[in-house]
């Protein structure tokens, strides 16, 4: 009995094992099935940021992703991928990025390849463009794709890129900053203060020159950029809201007691919020707001509104929190006159949660609201699931402290919402009767019509500047492979219509983008550079100036024409390019009544050459060798007199290890070309006491006292009376090998000549 019991025991712990066993599985299976779906929700989620198309001058036009028709472009579109702008003759745009701001010129044909929130990825398949980057984050890419090479920017800084007009050549300008020009399996690496350009397409061939001189263009750019620089709103949110600095110039920052700093713009009376503008349809969010106001971008995307002793103001979100991008931050009210015939909606309050028209996850939402407003995640967490995990477009239990407001209500047919008509001029009257018991809805329950993806000016397609079609379908060279183009409206046309507001989820719309045709050429063909390039140096290359930047890759100047040489290379005709040269200095120089050894008066000689004709010195090196040397050139008055017996035979150099009369040993002079880098102290000359600069006397003024021997002549003294030139060969000695003359851009004026 006592074995069957403890059977009994042993099989019953077995089972209780196995039963948490299996409920610990199954706990483990749902977590696991909950992160799966929580990262399928994050594929889902839209960008946090997108770009503003913000200002603009001539003719500009506009064509949105996956569409074929160019339309006139608004001030205040948000731009995301496959986004596309040309600026026509005499006309500019801007673009601007929370962390850049780009400038178009005229005939500029731009896109977004890809935007997202770590990648920028640009085309210019025509024009010029600036880029002023503001910041750059570690992992983030910022690259300009052209025709023929593919330009990825490394740091903050100040850029510009243009395409030639039949695209066979681009150039790339950096006034600051640093980055790497990629294409036909080349990189080129690209410093500040250089003007690159690359020509050709199947071979990429680069040539550098320094920056020049900025044009009207740059100006302009330069002009525009210190908005951003000195816009004092800066003190009150972050700069990496876009558009922050028009508020400026059209409002005013002042302290409130429960919303802390407050910006005020000056409108007319009865003004109101999202009511001057039109609604878009822009994938991935859906409807989105686009506002009529030069500042109207930042108010619209980013924080909240108020309403303060009945004046609107706007509270943006915390300055140290990266803000996140919303479409329209609203909430919209069902029912109204006409039953489902118009749709209202008024402005969020602080401390309000947008919950999104569009899919997303969890993590997106508390993002996008925390980032605009101060809120608790909790009740960001308790909305969340009350709305989108349980599918409910109904919003109840809350409290909107702006739908009251007088004013704060706007509606309009859903006809002129679905066609991106203006709100001013169709909105209808707002009875507050008829919406105090309507409910709060998430989204608009209304499907766009083909208008609201072209925007306020869909009736200019066709009939606006467009770019060449050999400039609209040129193909590119791009670093990193951008996503595929968008569907057209006209493929999600029929999903949209059976979701009413609701945009189609990301994974679907990758599934609706249409295979490239068979046998067409890429328009867009990524490369991976194989090997760096130093580009070769331009006639008037900045790093072979002084102070200039040097080439890239660390590689030595090449000498110009008319320059002496560098440091490790002869000049030109010179006979003995292994010795160096060291020029003769020119204020210790005898009286007028020595030929031989001065210059003409008031005319300094060079001090990269010896004198004509002058043999050269067993101890002196060969010129140019030592470029940094002469700034204390050897005395020429305080060599020995020279020793008839110890000259070189004719025409035959004096060897270097032959030490002169009454001179000490020569192993104490060093070599020449020895130390390059002691310029300012040239070698010491053993033959001859050394110089001091302090005591020379004035020219036919015995030195006081610094005498040689006697029968030596004294080092810094000369007499008045013309001497003997013993100092060199006579010219019947056949055998003396004299040094060719200095470069030709060296020789004085021949009014000049030494005598």
């Amino acid at each position: 009995m006592d074995n069957l019991f403890r059977r009994a025991v042993e099989h019953g712990k077995q089972v209780r094992w196995l039963g948490s066993a299996l409920v610990a599985f199954a706990l483990l299976g749902g977590a696991v099935t909950q992160i799966a779906k929580a990262q399928d929700q994050d594929q889902d989620d839209p960008p946090g940021r997108v770009a503003r198309l913000g200002f603009m001058e001539g003719s500009v036009s506009f064509q949105p992703a996956g569409e074929n028709e160019w339309v006139g472009a608004v001030p205040n579109r948000p731009m995301t991928t496959g986004d596309k702008l040309w600026t026509d003759r005499d006309s500019r745009a801007e673009v601007q990025l929370g962390s850049a701001t780009i400038s178009l010129s005229a005939n500029t044909g731009f896109s977004f390849l890809n935007l997202d929130d770590r990648t920028t990825q640009m085309e210019v398949t025509a024009g010029s463009i600036n880029i002023r980057v503001w910041n750059l984050d570690r992992d983030n890419v910022l690259e300009i794709d052209t025709p023929n090479q593919a330009f990825t920017v490394q740091e903050p800084g100040r850029y510009r890129v243009q395409t030639s007009e039949n695209g066979d050549y681009s150039v790339v300008t950096i006034r600051h900053g640093a980055g790497e020009s990629s294409g036909n399996g080349q990189s080129y690496t690209l410093h500040e203060g250089t003007r690159t350009t690359f020509r050709g397409t199947t071979s990429l061939n680069a040539d550098v020159e320094p920056l020049g001189d900025p044009d009207d263009f740059d100006t302009w750019s330069d002009r525009r950029e210190r908005r951003y620089e000195d816009s004092p709103s800066a003190h009150y949110c972050s700069r990496r809201v876009v558009g922050f600095q028009d508020l400026d110039d059209n409002g005013d920052w002042q302290p409130t007691p429960a919303y802390g700093t407050v910006w005020f713009p000056r409108v007319e009376a009865g003004w109101a919020p999202y009511h001057n503008g039109h609604w878009a349809w822009i994938d991935p969010w859906g409807w989105t707001w686009v506002d009529d106001a030069p500042w109207g971008y930042a108010p619209f995307h980013y924080g909240r509104w108020v309403s303060v002793y009945g004046r609107w103001g706007w509270v943006p979100g915390p300055v140290e929190e990266r803000p996140v991008y919303a479409p329209a931050l609203v909430a919209f009210v069902g029912g109204g006159p006409g039953g489902g015939g118009t749709v209202a909606w008024f402005p969020l309050g602080p401390r309000e949660v947008f919950v999104p028209a569009y899919h997303t996850s969890p993590t997106y939402v508390n993002r996008v609201n925390i980032s605009n407003t101060t809120v608790n995640q909790t009740t960001v967490t308790n909305v969340y699931n009350t709305t989108i995990v349980n599918n409910n477009t109904t919003v109840n239990n809350v409290t909107y402290v702006n739908r009251n407001v007088q004013g704060g209500m706007t509606a309009v047919p859903q006809r002129s919402f679905a066609s991106a008509e203006p709100v001013a001029r169709t909105a209808v009257a707002v009875n507050p009767r008829s919406y105090a018991s309507a409910p709060v809805m998430t989204r608009a329950a209304v499907a766009p019509a083909p208008q609201a993806v072209l925007g306020a000016h869909a009736n200019t397609a066709g009939r606006v500047a467009a770019p060449p079609a050999a400039v609209a379908n040129r193909a590119i060279i791009a670093r990193t492979a951008p996503p595929p183009p968008p569907p057209s409206f006209a493929a999600k046309q029929q999903v949209l219509a059976q979701h009413p507001g609701q945009p189609v989820a990301r994974q679907q719309l990758a599934r609706m983008t249409p295979p490239p045709a068979v046998n067409a050429a890429p328009r867009v063909n990524v490369v991976a550079p194989s090997r760096p390039v130093t580009p070769p140096p331009a006639a008037n290359q900045p790093g072979n100036r002084p102070g200039a930047m040097p080439p890239a890759n660390g590689q030595p100047a090449r000498p110009q024409p008319n320059q002496p040489a560098p440091n490790n290379r002869p000049a030109p005709n010179n006979p003995e390019p292994n010795r160096g040269f060291q020029p003769p200095a020119r204020n210790d120089r005898p009286m007028p009544a020595q030929p031989n050894n001065r210059p003409e008066p008031n005319q300094p000689a060079p001090n990269n050459r010896p004198a004509m004709s002058q043999p050269a010195p067993n101890n002196r090196p060969e010129p140019n060798s030592q470029p940094n040397r002469g700034s204390e050139p050897p005395a020429r008055n305080d060599r020995p007199a020279p020793q008839p017996n110890n000259r070189p035979e004719p025409n035959q150099p004096a060897p270097n290890n032959r030490p002169q009369m009454n001179q000490p040993a020569p192993n104490n002079r060093p070599e020449p070309n020895s130390q390059p880098n002691r310029g300012s102290e040239p070698p010491a000359r053993n033959e001859r006491p050394t110089p001091q600069p302090n005591n020379r006397p004035e020219p036919s003024q015995p030195a006081p006292n610094n005498h040689p021997q006697m029968n030596q002549p004294a080092p810094n003294y000369r007499p008045a009376e013309p001497q003997p030139r013993n100092d060199r060969p006579a010219a019947a000695q056949p055998n003396n090998h004299p040094v060719s003359p200095p470069p030709a851009n060296n020789k004085p004026k021949d009014d000049k000549k030494p005598q």
